[in-house]
């Protein structure tokens, strides 16, 4: 397997996995997500728009963007396959369900990247964000930062998402080395900032205790509810989104962690499949990216969220907008989020 290593907001190629080869230009490419509404969802689409016009390659996008299931998904794949696309980028809402479309799209020579999280259909190339280590990085900071012992809200994704499957699996692997924190209450957001930020002042109203708070990435909205319902800080994880990253650089007396968790793999979703197509596919299909933490309790994770703040992204947008090795876009480019023809 070939891993490619996140430090702080980059990647580092490995050898062998190269620019792309020359090849035909015109290339249609099929989009498919299955979260509006969302920051790190919408930084990972227009990632993938900016790398297609940035390439060249593409002259043209189908993208299937709405909020659905997997049901949903299954037909939006579908629809791509019977559209004649090139290749499909795509997030999955199901690691298994959408198989048999997936399955489909390599059987007509169509290249298939999942971006984020894993599917099991043989034939399709994985670029996703380590999810199992996203969690336990982030939860085993923060029981250590509550010496061992206390009562943490344990804020989810989406039930049945393979990434919340992944992240429950690292959150339950750091849960198993301190017996002695209790989960007093667990909650799916779905990664919706509303519904999530909800979900903390429904509990905060109950006046029961919390020590701390790990968030599946909705994370300032977070910070926000403590504050306005006056209840005093307590340490919370969340991802490197602009909103929380700036409030651990500059919220007095508040104790917290981000774990890396860059939107900007759409882009690299995108070159992967561009790569594909002119005959420059890796050796391997699995791609993982590996997080890191920036606590601002520790010099060098301070020094990291100082030197990722970015007043110009929109506070739900993960700092890491660019991939070098793997995107070519500006900022100027991911943030006017315009693909080909647009």
């Amino acid at each position: 397997m070939r891993r490619l290593l996140a430090t702080t907001t980059a990647l580092v190629l490995t050898a062998g996995f190269g620019g792309m080869a020359a090849a035909q230009d015109g290339y249609t490419i099929g989009i498919s997500n299955t979260v509006q509404g969302n920051g790190w969802r919408e930084e990972m689409v227009c990632a993938m728009k900016a790398q297609a016009l940035v390439s060249g390659q593409v002259d043209s996008l189908n993208i299937a963007h709405r909020n659905t299931d997997a049901a949903g998904q299954l037909e939006d794949i579908r629809n791509l396959v019977e559209a004649g696309v090139d290749a499909i980028v795509l997030n999955p809402a199901n690691s298994e369900a959408l198989n048999s479309a997936i399955e489909d799209a390599i059987a007509a020579g169509i290249v298939v990247v999942a971006v984020d999280q894993a599917v099991g259909a043989e034939g399709a190339y994985i670029l996703s964000n380590n999810q199992e280590q996203y969690a336990y990085l982030g939860a085993k900071w923060l029981f250590e930062e509550l010496g061992g012992s206390g009562d943490v809200v344990y804020m989810r994704g989406a039930a049945g998402a393979g990434a919340d499957d992944d992240r429950n699996t690292g959150f339950q692997r750091a849960l198993s080395e301190f017996p002695d924190i209790n989960i007093v209450q667990e909650t799916f957001t779905g990664w919706q900032q509303d519904q999530g930020k909800q979900q903390i002042l429904d509990y905060l109203a109950t006046g029961l205790p919390v020590d701390g708070v790990w968030t599946s990435g909705i994370d300032n909205v977070i910070v926000d509810a403590f504050i306005e319902s006056d209840v005093p800080l307590v340490p919370i994880v969340g991802a490197d989104n602009a909103g929380f990253v700036g409030q651990l650089a500059s919220i007095d007396g508040f104790t917290g962690a981000a774990v890396t968790n860059p939107g900007s793999i759409g882009g690299a979703g995108m070159t992967l499949a561009l790569q594909v197509l002119s005959g420059d596919a890796p050796e391997d299909k699995l791609v993982l990216v590996d997080p890191s933490l920036w606590a601002n309790n520790d010099p060098e994770g301070m020094a990291q969220i100082e030197a990722a703040q970015n007043p110009d992204l929109d506070p739900e947008w993960p700092v890491s907008v660019m991939i070098p090795g793997w995107t070519d876009y500006t900022m100027e480019d991911i943030i006017a989020c315009k693909g080909p023809g647009e």
